[in-house]
C-alpha cells in the first residue's frame, strides 16, 4: 500500500525509519554515519545524478531527523547539496518578444538588466533581481516567469536565493509554516525531527514505571491512515510504547469553551477577536500585523490545553504530540507554554516509529477513543472552531453577538487581518487557518485532498459525547489554566 503522495516524502520516511531503527536498538551514535550509504547502496542512483551526491544529501536528511543545526532557532531548514535543480533563471523574454519600438520593457527595469540585439530584447542575469517590473511592463506577455516552488509557495517573501542560486530562509520573516517543506520538488527543505528524543523518552519509561508518554494525536489523523480504522492507528500508537493516547480533540473542547467565555467579555472594547490555535496564524499576525496582536485570543491552543490537562491528573507525564504541523514544532518551545507539551511529530515519524517497531496497522486490534466531542474534532478543518463556539454559546446560553470569518488558508488570512487593520472588518471573529482547509492540510500530513475533510466529519459523527459540556463534565476546568501570556 502506498503511504505518501510523492518520493519526496518517502525518502524523508526512510530516513527517519532508518534513525528510528537504530535509535530503538541503543546504536544511532555508533551507526548513524551508515545510512547514507545503506540507503543509496549504488552503484545507480534512485533520483539524483550520481549515487554520491544522493548520500551527501541523505547525510544532512539524518542530520535534520536527529534534532538538526542547535544554533539555528528555526525548525526548517535548507539542505543545500539537494537545492540546486531548480531554474536559476527566474525571468527570461522568449519567441513572443516581436522587437517593438516602445522598448517598455527597459525602461521598466531599474538596474538595466535589459538590452537589445536587432529585433529582440535580452536580460543580463548577472543584473536581474528578479523584480519582475519588466513582465509586467512587456504588452506581448514575452517575459516568462518561472518562480521557484519554494518561493512561489511562501506566504510571508521570507525566502530568497544566494549569490549561489541555494533557498534562504529569513527567520525574521518566517512564521514556520511549513509550505516551502511540503512544496519543494527536491525535498531541499526539511523540519527538525524530535523522533530521537522521543523514543529515548519510550526507552526510558520501558525501565521505569513512574515515567509515562503520552501520544496526543490531532483530529487530522482521522483523514491520514485510510488503509485502516482509527481504532487500530490508536491501538498501533500505544505499541510503540506509549502509556496512553489521547485526543487533542479534548483540548479543543476545552479551548471552545474558554474562547467562547473571552469573546463574551472582551469583544465589546477590543471590537473584533482572532483565534489563537493556529500558531503559523499568530506569528502571521505577530510578524505583519504587530498592531493587531491585542486581538488575538488569550487562550491556549488544543495541544496545550490537553498536554495541560494530562500533566494536571499525572505529575510524571511527558507529552508528545502527533499531528500534521510544522509551526506546532515551535510552539511547544515558547517561553509562556513552555514545558506544557514536549515534544512533538509529524505523520511521516509516526509511519516511521510504526515501521521501525516492525508494526503492521492493519493488523491490530481496534480500541475505542471516545473522550472529545464531535466540535472538538471537527476542528482540524476551516469552519470547525467556528461552530465550537457558536454550540458552546448556545449550549451554555452565553448572550453575545458572535459573527465569524473562517479564512481557508494564508490569502484569507491575510484579506481578513487587512480589513481588520482598516477597521473594515465585517464581522468580530476572525478564525484563522494558515492551511488551505485547515490542519488537514498541514505539510506534515501523509496526503492532501477534499475527501479528507470529510473523513474528519465522520470522525466527528462517531463521538459518544455529541456536546462539549458533555465531554468537559468530569473535569475541573476552573483550576486549569487555559491562558497565555503573550510576549512572555
Amino acid at each position: 500500500m502506498r503511504k505518501f503522495e510523492t518520493d519526496v516524502q518517502l525518502v524523508r520516511y526512510e530516513v527517519l525509519t532508518e534513525v528510528s531503527k537504530l535509535a530503538f536498538e541503543g546504536a544511532l551514535d555508533k551507526k548513524y554515519k551508515n545510512i547514507p550509504k545503506a540507503l543509496n547502496p549504488g552503484p545507480k542512483a534512485r533520483f539524483r545524478c550520481c549515487v554520491y551526491k544522493e548520500r551527501e544529501i541523505t547525510k544532512k536528511r539524518v542530520k535534520l531527523a536527529m534534532g538538526g543545526d542547535k544554533n539555528n532557532p528555526n525548525i526548517v531548514e535548507v539542505i543545500g547539496a539537494a537545492c540546486d535543480e531548480c531554474p536559476i533563471n527566474r525571468f527570461t523574454v522568449t519567441e513572443a518578444c516581436r522587437g517593438c519600438m516602445a522598448h517598455r520593457c527597459s525602461e521598466a527595469c531599474p538596474v538595466g538588466a535589459i538590452y537589445h540585439v536587432g529585433q529582440r530584447a535580452y536580460i543580463n542575469q548577472q543584473k536581474c533581481i528578479e523584480c519582475g517590473k519588466c513582465k509586467a511592463a512587456c504588452q506581448y506577455d514575452a517575459v516568462s516567469d518561472v518562480m521557484r516552488p519554494c518561493k512561489r509557495s511562501c506566504p510571508v517573501d521570507a525566502l530568497s536565493i544566494d549569490e549561489d542560486k541555494k533557498a534562504v530562509i529569513d527567520n525574521k520573516k518566517c512564521i514556520q509554516c511549513g509550505a516551502c517543506v511540503y512544496q519543494c520538488p527536491f525535498g531541499a527543505i526539511m523540519d527538525k525531527s524530535q523522533i530521537v528524543d522521543v523514543i529515548a523518552e519510550i526507552m526510558a519509561a520501558q525501565n521505569n514505571k513512574d515515567r509515562h508518554v503520552y501520544a496526543v494525536v490531532a483530529p487530522a489523523i482521522s483523514s491520514q491512515f485510510s488503509f485502516a480504522k482509527i481504532g487500530q492507528v490508536i491501538q498501533a500508537i500505544k505499541s510503540i510504547g506509549f502509556h496512553d493516547v489521547v485526543e487533542a480533540a479534548l483540548g479543543a473542547d476545552l479551548v471552545a469553551y474558554s474562547e467562547t467565555l473571552e469573546f463574551a467579555e472582551e469583544v465589546g472594547h477590543k471590537g473584533f477577536i482572532t483565534s489563537s490555535c493556529c500558531p503559523a496564524f499568530v506569528s502571521l499576525i505577530q510578524k505583519k500585523y504587530p498592531e493587531l496582536e491585542g486581538n488575538i485570543s488569550g487562550s491556549v491552543s488544543p495541544m496545550i490545553a490537553v498536554s495541560r490537562l494530562i500533566k494536571s491528573t499525572d505529575p510524571n507525564a511527558k507529552v508528545v504530540f502527533i499531528g500534521p504541523c510544522v509551526a506546532k514544532k515551535v510552539e511547544i518551545q515558547q517561553a509562556d507554554v513552555k514545558g506544557s507539551t514536549d515534544y512533538a511529530i509529524g505523520f511521516e515519524e509516526l509511519c516511521a516509529l510504526f515501521d521501525a517497531k516492525g508494526i503492521d496497522v492493519t493488523a491490530c486490534e481496534e480500541l475505542e477513543l471516545n473522550n472529545a466531542s464531535m466540535f472538538g474534532r471537527i476542528f482540524a478543518r476551516t469552519g470547525g472552531l467556528s461552530e465550537a463556539i457558536k454550540h458552546v454559546k448556545n449550549q451554555y446560553g452565553i448572550e453575545t453577538d458572535f459573527h465569524p470569518t473562517a479564512c481557508d488558508g494564508i490569502a484569507e488570512c491575510e484579506k481578513a487581518l487587512k480589513l481588520a487593520k482598516v477597521k473594515k472588518l465585517e464581522g468580530n471573529f476572525i478564525e484563522g487557518m494558515v492551511c488551505t482547509g485547515g490542519c488537514i492540510g498541514g505539510p506534515l500530513s501523509l496526503h492532501h485532498g477534499p475527501k479528507d475533510k470529510k473523513e474528519v466529519d465522520k470522525y466527528g459523527q462517531l463521538a459518544m459525547e455529541k456536546g462539549i459540556r458533555d465531554s468537559l463534565r468530569i473535569f475541573d476546568i476552573e483550576k486549569l489554566d487555559l491562558k497565555r501570556n503573550w510576549g512572555k
